[in-house]
């Protein structure tokens, strides 16, 4: 009696939910198909909210014995299709193969699989959500969906029909479900395969983290123990490629152990793509500044500089490069990242036990801050897919990872030659491709596979490397770097290229070395009010909430970033050689000058953001290629040291002269002049 009333609740829902209708759908096709079949696969979406309320039996059943409720759901399906004479073809139960798609599962601590607790639950066969990053897939394969046996007694009565059919069930590996050892029920003799019935579907494997597991690659600890390991998730026909690599989702499925590798693995029936944007406030002192600065549209991103990262260096030291750190971290986002975001930092530095512990403190203030461990790879690699399943498994690599954040690959001169141009293509073009040698992987044909790279990279050269100063060269242009240490090519790919030496005048040696004498004694130690009054996490909450703001270009702007553009180009173009320019380089300026404005807490870029855009790309130029027409000091953006409001106030004067000189330049060089040909 309580199966018939499961049943009865069954068929109420099926007919409720618009289920009953598709199924009618589905078997109109299985009808008129001209194909003859030995399993009819149905997907059935549940929403176990509904079914409980309908019938709380049923949703216990769906909810902690899915492989029971199924076969209540494949009951009524069969008789809804002898009572409606909906496949002609179809002879037994057993035929019909559901599959119960769930929509969610409460929210209750019960049905969610942290990845971090160890023992996972894998006996109870039933539904779990789990939540993590993709960090390596598979190629896809086939796998046997259903399978239809015979008696092999030809006098057997099971010798005909479709008595014996066997489907894959959660867990299930190929050999359980396609075995030699099947022996009739009715007279004990062996079963054999009927291969021309054999049903195929797609499977692929992916493996997941914890979001929490991401600490291990932020280059930073906070001397908490944890575990982590990854997780195997199994994607079967429809659910085949709904998941990329970098990506975070929410997954539900049934936890089984694979008996052949002795590892737990999760059979996804559900998967949900994560949007891990979360709503964020700025801090009441942030907010105060802010509003002591509104006069000015260069001062406030001018104190977040000075004061930035000051657990590391002296608040007034490396401000140009805090500036542009910050820049680069607002470039980030939580949602979907466009490719000209990305806003990518090489520093040429003599101090890179600094520089480094600065980009090491930076890159922990977002989710995806990833600092790339020197035992891995940046981009992705290949391997034998461990289940043995014939695919070839493609490892997510730092970059990967670092989807819609920043990946910090240490000192360049550290990665080998092939590496260098395997970055200088990815940074050109912002994707990588993956070679899949067939031979090599057990496949019959090559194969490749391209994946976005959607992160901004950061790194560093050594300027007082004992092979830079064997080799260093005199340059004949004014302003230009020796940066022979690495391809002139890779250098162009980066953004920004920025000078930082200790001992200039923007950066007194004094104050650091205090600095790093006083952490070395007491490393807790808030050595400035700004570091008590602008906290860590102050940082945070104002990185999450300005990054993910929507920003537009004003009219003004939009002319004079253009204006720049064309005739920064125009100016160091030669005959022989073309432009220096690159391709990238219009992206480059639309990228700094959204992130002035957006560090400002503004929606809207000003043609005072595109000034501080210019003046950092035209800087970077010069370290390139030496000084041009548009000639900018090395400390342009900081002419001085930020004591008080009068040196703030002087700094804006100075900024509005370089705004005037660039209009100048514009107007002189830019497009409509008399310097420009027609072709131009």
């Amino acid at each position: 009696m309580s199966n018939l009333k499961m049943k009865e609740a069954a068929l109420i829902y099926l007919d409720k939910s618009g289920g009953l209708q598709k199924f009618i759908d589905d078997c109109k096709y299985y009808n008129d198909s001209k194909q003859s079949y030995a399993v009819y696969r149905f997907n059935i979406l549940i929403n176990p909210s509904d079914v409980v309320e309908l019938d709380a039996e049923l949703g216990n059943h769906i909810l902690h014995q899915p492989l029971k409720a199924a076969q209540v759901f494949q009951s009524v399906c069969f008789i809804a299709v002898k009572t409606l004479s909906l496949i002609g073809q179809l002879q037994t139960e057993t035929q019909i193969n559901i599959v119960l798609k769930l929509t969610h599962l409460p929210p209750l601590p019960s049905y969610g699989l942290d990845l971090c607790d160890f023992p996972l639950d894998y006996t109870s066969q039933r539904f779990y959500m789990m939540q993590g990053i993709a960090i390596a897939m598979t190629t896809v394969t086939k796998y046997t969906q259903g399978a239809r046996f015979l008696c092999s007694d030809e006098a057997c009565p099971l010798s005909k029909g479709f008595q014996y059919i066997r489907v894959h069930v959660p867990g299930a590996t190929e050999s359980a479900t396609i075995r030699s050892d099947f022996l009739c029920n009715l007279c004990a003799s062996s079963l054999q395969e009927d291969s021309k019935f054999r049903v195929l579907g797609d499977k692929q494997i992916v493996e997941i983290i914890t979001t929490k597991a991401l600490q291990a690659f932020q280059g930073y600890s906070n001397n908490q123990p944890f575990r982590f390991q990854s997780l195997t998730i199994f994607l079967r026909d429809e659910s085949v490629n709904k998941m990329n690599i970098g990506n975070e989702y929410k997954i539900i499925g049934i936890p089984t152990c694979v008996k052949t590798s002795q590892t737990v693995c999760i059979e996804a029936n559900s998967i949900t793509f994560c949007d891990s944007k979360v709503p964020s406030e700025i801090s009441n002192n942030f907010r105060c500044l802010l509003s002591l600065t509104s006069s000015s549209c260069w001062k406030f991103t001018a104190v977040l500089a000075n004061i930035f990262a000051s657990q590391i260096v002296p608040p007034g030291t490396y401000n140009l490069l805090k500036l542009c750190l910050l820049m680069s971290l607002v470039q980030t986002s939580d949602r979907k990242k466009e490719l000209e975001d990305c806003l990518d930092i090489l520093i040429i530095t003599s101090d890179t036990l600094l520089v480094e512990r600065l980009l090491n403190f930076s890159i922990n203030l977002v989710p995806r801050g990833i600092c790339h461990p020197v035992s891995t790879e940046i981009f992705p690699t290949l391997s034998r897919n461990k289940y043995g399943t014939g695919a070839v498994s493609i490892q997510a690599g730092s970059a990967l990872l670092a989807k819609g954040g920043i990946c910090f690959i240490g000192d360049l001169a550290s990665h080998k030659k092939d590496k260098l141009e395997q970055l200088q293509s990815v940074l050109e073009s912002r994707s990588i491709t993956v070679y899949i040698p067939g031979k090599k992987f057990g496949g019959d044909i090559d194969q490749q596979m391209t994946f976005p790279v959607q992160c901004s990279f950061w790194s560093f050269l050594d300027m007082d490397s004992s092979s830079r100063r064997t080799t260093q060269k005199n340059n004949a242009l004014i302003g230009q770097m020796d940066c022979s240490l690495i391809p002139a090519n890779l250098m162009e790919a980066f953004g920004l290229l920025i000078n930082c030496n200790e001992s200039s005048p923007c950066h007194p040696l004094l104050p650091t070395v205090e600095h790093t004498l006083k952490k070395a004694i007491d490393p807790e130690r808030l050595l400035y009010v700004a570091s008590k009054q602008f906290t860590t996490e102050d940082f945070e909450k104002l990185l999450a909430f300005a990054k993910n703001l929507n920003v537009e270009f004003s009219l003004e702007a939009e002319r004079m970033i253009h204006g720049y553009y064309l005739a920064s180009r125009r100016i160091r173009t030669d005959s022989i050689y073309g432009s220096k320019l690159s391709a990238s380089a219009l992206r480059y300026l639309v990228s700094l000058s959204e992130a002035h404005a957006r560090l400002n807490l503004r929606d809207k870029v000003l043609k005072e953001d595109v000034l501080i855009a210019a003046l950092l790309f035209e800087t970077s130029l010069t370290l390139k290629y030496g000084a041009a027409v548009f000639c900018v000091a090395p400390n342009a953006v900081f002419p001085f040291d930020l004591y008080n409001e009068e040196y703030l106030e002087q700094r804006d004067l100075y900024l509005t002269q370089c705004q005037r000189q660039l209009e100048q330049f514009i107007a002189t060089y830019g497009p409509g002049t008399a310097i420009f040909s027609s072709d131009e």
